[in-house]
């Protein structure tokens, strides 16, 4: 058996030989082990579905990856990979749903997955057994259906060795140690004993340049192991298989197969097995597993079945499919399934180590075993992915998460497979977790708060006394109950003023004599003077956007780092990485973490000057916020009433504003300071939703959308904030690149109840020649606004262009960048 591989793979699943197959592809020596059988996790009784779409972008990519590549295995290995074409249909009850399936249409349109629309009429027509008189329509993938998961294992395994892979099984990993260039892998040789899987007398060492662990259930063992948090924790899944179902057994002699059915709205899916049906529920009250360890006593086993939490489940069954009321039970299942608090898996490097990788936290693993796979292998031959892998990237996750945490999370996550997906959806579990001090006080003016790693953030301001659902019941495909308020929040910082709570903001120290000469080759704008700031971006290697910062330098060698809040620990880990790999050649370089130590709030509008005069403390407080002592783009440290400010003098709204960053523990002094204030001035209370809208009319990017690693920043059209001039980590990579798409604003005449939600598709002459990242209303023009990428040529001013909404094609224009006040007039106000 070898002991040194450029990458070991453990965890034989489905997932684990995906990754081993595109490694050994890709050139990589390399090794699977499996501490028992191939498939005997999970996969061994997944039900096979491969769903091709999600509302993810990245995550519809995996899944179009995976369907395409199962396709082409047997071709490749001789095994058949078990592979039934027979189409996915997703049922919908009520429009809601039906609005749902219209959006994921556009993802799906935009990752070039074919589906189509169905009438009631032409469902029964083709499936007579499925009820339609209560339904309104479905989607429907003609392209995907169901695998049989060993086979496409197998498959993938075989796959592997014939390029090079070798496979062992029996193998369990015991512990990792990093020698600053490779892993020591610790293993013990695993042996059957009476039925039970045992440890045996043999252990060895294996080295390996890199690692990837796919341990499925038993991902928090690998968590122990490696000293990190993996909130990938399993949940019961239970379904039934049921007897021959005789009016299925006669349509089948002149029919083809069922597709696999979804009925969303009675949240199950059924496909076909055998002349009977299989059927899966996700109900309520599933509990988490193995929330610690997974016993080793459970290998290929199974929990007691639950019947009577999956009755209704069951009878919404019998309802859609008549003729299976008279079915008895043949078989029945109930076993561990991962997932995450969020529903997506967990793929990239792992937080604090150096060539350690995870795919983790697989609810629908099956389906994303290839992509992930291909995906990843990029990641790790190539240092990045052809698509942004962001939203599944484990830094998503702070040192803020527990085991309690992600078990209930991931017990919502699982009840809420098939609940309504809005875009403006926030999940209730788990919260208020991480609060600002103001948060008491902001519930009591009626906030509505959304959840951005883990911190409660305003998202805007409905009717006081609000009833605990209501934000639960404003929510919509279309334009929401909260759309209103959004729009008074947006005229109030167009017109009079705003406060915005920014708390959550991810902010840096980053200091020391290798500061300066670290950022300059981290960043690809030029410094800023002492008191001054600047807008920059951190690059992968490949040229690709990594980070988006507001850099305020405090000191020759002093810095001050502000991201986006929901990525602190993703960027804390790329920012710690590249400084120590950096220290020998510019110097000690201290990194400090200080998101919790300061809050922040924007205030910003034509009348946020006058109300900081109101409470400014200074010698000359007639001439201390002036452009002359207080220009654009400048930080100055002020205090306001009693409160230390180091206020910063930009806004994301694009009107005169200052971001004030304050002592953590004086925001409640400071926040009651400004809204008396405020009062004279018209100051408005406004949350999030409002300042995105408002940061589109001023064309400012966001990262997570318009920025990341699939484009770079001259893609995003901020040619002004990369200084050419200076050489910079990615530099060449992203000149490299070139210009393969670019990033354009665009005013739309969409429909009267429906703003684009930034997943639409883009079309010119009935071409798809791009897609939205952003969408929204805006207050100032009257009408929906969006933010995408679109072929060079088409991103021009003035360009007309059609984007598609609730199926229908809209006319949009390309904007001048910055549609609003061009000119930042307004941002540099004197006064």
């Amino acid at each position: 058996m070898k002991t040194h591989v450029k990458a070991l793979v453990v965890g034989g699943g489905a997932v684990g030989n995906g990754i081993a197959y595109h490694l050994a592809k890709a050139g990589w020596d390399t090794m699977l082990v499996e501490r028992d059988e191939l498939t005997s996790g999970s996969t061994w009784h997944a039900a096979g579905l491969l769903p091709l779409f999600n509302m993810s972008y990245a995550t519809t990519h995996i899944h179009k990856y995976s369907v395409d590549f199962y396709k082409s295995l047997e071709a490749e290995t001789g095994l058949n990979a078990g592979f039934a074409v027979v189409g996915n249909l997703r049922m919908a009850q009520k429009q809601e749903r039906m609005d749902e399936y219209m959006l994921y249409s556009s993802v799906a349109e935009t990752a070039g997955v074919y589906h189509e629309f169905l009438t009631p009429a032409q469902i029964k027509e083709r499936w007579p057994l499925v009820r339609t008189e209560d339904l309104i329509g479905a989607l429907y993938h003609p392209q995907d259906g169901y695998i049989n998961p060993a086979d496409v294992t197998q498959a993938m395994a075989k796959g592997a060795r014939q390029h090079g892979a070798t496979i062992e099984r029996k193998i369990q990993v015991d512990g990792y140690k990093w020698t600053g260039s490779e892993w020591i892998v610790s293993c013990t040789r695993m042996v059957d004993k009476g039925g039970n899987l045992v440890a045996s007398e043999e252990k060895f060492e294996i080295r390996a340049e890199h690692v990837v662990t796919a341990t499925g259930n038993h991902a928090q063992r690998t968590a122990r192991l490696l000293g990190v948090k993996i909130p990938a924790i399993p949940v019961e899944h239970q379904f039934i298989v049921t007897e021959p179902d005789p009016m299925l057994v006669e349509y089948r002699k002149n029919n083809p197969e069922h597709p696999v059915l979804r009925d969303a709205d009675a949240k199950w899916y059924v496909r076909e097995e055998r002349g009977g049906w299989i059927l899966g529920p996700y109900e309520k009250g599933a509990p988490a597993r193995f929330e610690y360890s997974v016993p080793d006593s459970f290998r290929a086993d199974l929990f007691p079945l639950n019947l009577e939490r999956i009755e209704k489940e069951y009878m919404d069954f019998i309802h859609r499919i008549p003729s299976s009321e008279v079915v008895g039970l043949k078989d029945d299942f109930n076993g561990p399934i991962c997932y995450t608090p969020d529903g997506n898996p967990l793929v990239g490097p792992v937080p604090g180590l150096r060539n350690m990788w995870i795919a983790e936290g697989f609810s629908f693993g099956i389906t994303a075993a290839g992509g992930t796979g291909y995906y990843l292998a990029q990641m790790m031959v190539h240092g990045e992915a052809e698509i942004d892998m962001a939203s599944l990237d484990p830094r998503r996750y702070g040192s803020w998460m527990t085991t309690e945490y992600a078990a209930r999370k991931n017990e919502e996550c699982y009840d809420h497979v098939f609940i309504l997906h809005h875009p403006d959806e926030e999940r209730e579990a788990c919260r208020p977790l991480r609060t600002a001090p103001v948060y008491d006080r902001q519930k009591a003016l009626g906030a509505q708060f959304g959840q951005v790693n883990g911190w409660e953030r305003p998202i805007y301001y409905g009717p006081l006394n609000a009833p605990e659902d209501f934000d639960h019941n404003a929510r919509s495909f279309r334009r929401g109950g909260w759309w209103q308020y959004a729009v008074e929040e947006a005229k109030a910082i167009r017109e009079t003023a705003g406060l915005i709570d920014a708390t959550a903001f991810t902010k840096h120290v980053v200091k020391g004599p290798g500061a300066t000469a670290f950022l300059d080759w981290f960043t690809c704008n030029a410094l800023p003077k002492v008191g001054r700031i600047n807008l920059t971006y951190a690059l992968t290697p490949q040229g690709t956007t990594r980070t988006e910062y507001t850099i305020v330098r405090n000191g020759e060698n002093d810095y001050y780092l502000v991201s986006a809040g929901a990525w602190t620990a993703y960027d804390a880990d790329y920012l710690r990485k590249c400084a120590e790999d950096k220290a020998p050649e510019f110097g000690y370089i201290e990194i400090q973490d200080v998101t919790t130590q300061w809050g922040v709030f924007a205030l910003a509008g034509p009348n946020a000057r006058k109300i900081l005069a109101e409470v400014i403390k200074d010698e000359f407080p007639e001439t201390a916020l002036s452009n002359k002592r207080f220009p654009w783009l400048s930080a100055r440290k002020i205090e306001l009433g009693m409160c230390p400010v180091n206020a910063i003098r930009v806004a994301y709204t694009g009107e005169l504003g200052w971001e004030l960053h304050h002592p953590i523990e004086m925001q409640r002094y400071l926040w009651d300071l400004l809204l008396k204030a405020g009062e004279k001035h018209g100051m408005k209370l406004v949350g999030a939703r409002a300042q995105n809208w408002l940061r589109q009319e001023k064309s400012y990017r966001a990262f997570g959308n318009e920025l990341g690693r699939d484009a770079t920043p001259l893609e995003a059209a901020l040619d002004r904030f990369v200084d050419l001039n200076k050489e910079f980590h990615g530099k060449q990579a992203m000149l490299d690149l070139g210009i393969r798409s670019k990033c354009v604003t665009l005013l739309i005449d969409g429909p009267a109840d429906t703003d684009p939600w930034g997943k639409e598709a883009l079309i010119h002459q009935g071409e798809k020649i791009g897609r939205l990242t952003s969408g929204g209303y805006s207050v100032a023009f009257g009408k929906q606004i969006g933010m995408g990428y679109v072929r060079p040529d088409l991103a021009v001013t003035g360009q007309k262009l059609q984007v598609r909404i609730n199926r229908e094609l809209w006319d949009c224009v390309v904007t001048e960048d910055s549609p609003f006040d061009p000119a930042n007039a307004r941002i540099r106000l004197d006064g």
